[in-house]
């Protein structure tokens, strides 16, 4: 369980508040306007700007995104009542069935690879969660494709690698739980943003309990006041996003950030 790095960040006292506050504000900003917590824009930023090393980067960006998450939720209450989303807890506990399972593997699996080796997985998902983005975003709300038995199976493959994907990276998972929500149970988009939520909260949870078992866990400490503004401005521009929801088309914003997400996994490939 030892990490392999040997390029550890050099602490908080390198990172200026201001530029760590202002950074998980943009980046919430954008994740707001699209439903999500902004923690696949923010990993690369912790790599390429702020200097961490691959498995430090993905541990800070989950103690972030566990606060985005925990705070969208009541964000949300206003538009999806907490009555709406519990109705659908067979839906939540299908896909938690599998995504617990992959969160615990993922994290673990994460520990164990080489340094080098982290770095190219997470471009590779970054390329992965940019096509999401731009093919499934934009899904509509149908009849569920399964029924019975086929669809708790299907829900709990599904879970499984959502939950795994978070755990390498990071992400609460929202990019691929909401699409998954509706094509595969028919949810309206703005019930599966909440329902995504739901999901992604104790995932998440899993993921970063397992993380706390290896001694790379240790940087939330030794950056402690970077880790507290980041997600500060994380919350904030989470916020700012949700109020801006609409006014920028997701014609124009949609292929934007899938190229942003694009850029940064080929600067993370060769870091």
């Amino acid at each position: 369980m030892t990490i392999q790095s040997t390029d550890r960040s050099t602490g908080a006292a390198e990172h200026r508040p201001a530029a760590a506050f202002t950074g998980g504000a943009v980046i919430g900003t954008l994740g707001g306007l699209i439903g999500l917590g902004g923690a696949e824009f923010r990993l690369p930023l912790l790599i390429s700007v702020f200097r961490f090393a691959a498995l430090e980067a993905v541990i800070l960006n989950k103690a972030m995104s566990l606060v985005v998450v925990a705070t969208a939720l009541p964000f949300r209450a206003m538009s999806v009542p907490f009555d709406d989303v519990m109705a659908n807890w067979p839906i939540i506990l299908n896909l938690l069935a599998g995504s617990l399972l992959g969160a615990w593997l993922g994290a673990g699996w994460a520990t164990r690879l080489r340094s080098e080796t982290l770095y190219k997985v997470i471009a590779v998902l970054l390329v992965l969660i940019a096509i999401v983005l731009l093919f499934g975003h934009d899904a509509t709300a149908g009849s569920p494709p399964f029924s019975g038995a086929t669809l708790v199976v299907a829900g709990i493959a599904a879970g499984f690698v959502i939950g795994v994907v978070a755990s390498l990276l990071g992400v609460a998972g929202g990019e691929l739980l909401i699409p998954t929500l509706v094509l595969l149970f028919g949810a309206d988009i703005k019930l599966a943003g909440s329902l995504s939520l739901a999901v992604s909260l104790p995932t998440m949870i899993v993921g970063f309990t397992r993380y706390s078992r290896d001694q790379s866990f240790s940087v939330l400490g030794r950056n402690k006041p970077f880790l507290l503004v980041m997600a500060a401005g994380s919350v904030v521009g989470t916020f700012i996003g949700g109020l801006l929801l609409g006014v920028v088309p997701s014609g124009l914003l949609l292929p934007l950030l899938a190229v942003i997400l694009l850029v940064s996994a080929g600067k993370v490939w060769r870091h």
